[in-house]
């Protein structure tokens, strides 16, 4: 039975609609935790230019797999077993890497480590897109983000919604330089940064 998150279904035209543009001129990409498999095979679908690498830890790959099978896209690939606190990861070189919703649920030194192995394997000239929700000068941008802090906490003490300033410091720990960050629907945001 193939995983399902409605989360998904809410945002994936709107992430679309901007990797559509910030992915236009990308070959290969590395989605980072694809999570049920959803954005996958709704990207790789919509963007066929695109060779899509699914990742995620190992008990979900079967859910991905599910998706992968029924939806029989040649350009978006079998999953890859990923962990943030891996030294080596299993992967290539990419020049684009995807991520949703994931920072606010790993511990800070997972963030931490998962920016230093974004690095790792992205080629220069690579673009990371990551969407989800922020915080701008360590304070929250709706009430809803301050509730699903709160949510995250209850559930986790080591996650909780992130500061860009903290992100975008470790991405420029990684040579990267912000090139947009876009308001989307439901009080979230797409960070994009480039390598030189």
């Amino acid at each position: 039975m193939k995983p399902y998150a409605e989360s998904c279904d809410i945002n994936k035209d709107p992430i679309l609609n901007v990797l559509r543009d910030v992915f236009a001129d990308r070959h290969k990409v590395l989605e980072l935790a694809s999570g049920t498999g959803q954005h996958a095979v709704h990207f790789g679908k919509a963007l066929p230019h695109l060779t899509w690498q699914t990742s995620e830890l190992m008990e979900n790959h079967a859910g991905i797999q599910a998706w992968l099978d029924e939806a029989q896209l040649p350009n978006v690939l079998s999953p890859l077993h990923i962990d943030a606190n891996d030294v080596q990861w299993p992967v290539s070189q990419y020049d684009a890497i995807f991520n949703a919703n994931t920072v606010h649920i790993l511990s800070w030194p997972e963030v931490v480590k998962l920016f230093s192995g974004i690095g790792r394997v992205m080629e220069p000239g690579g673009i990371l897109c990551l969407y989800g929700p922020f915080n701008y000068g360590g304070k929250f941008t709706s009430d809803s983000n301050a509730r699903f802090d709160v949510w995250l906490k209850n559930r986790n003490p080591l996650s909780g919604v992130r500061d860009f300033e903290a992100l975008d410091t470790l991405a420029v720990a990684q040579g990267m330089n912000l090139l947009k960050d876009i308001e989307m629907p439901i009080n979230n945001r797409t960070l994009v940064w480039k390598r030189s």
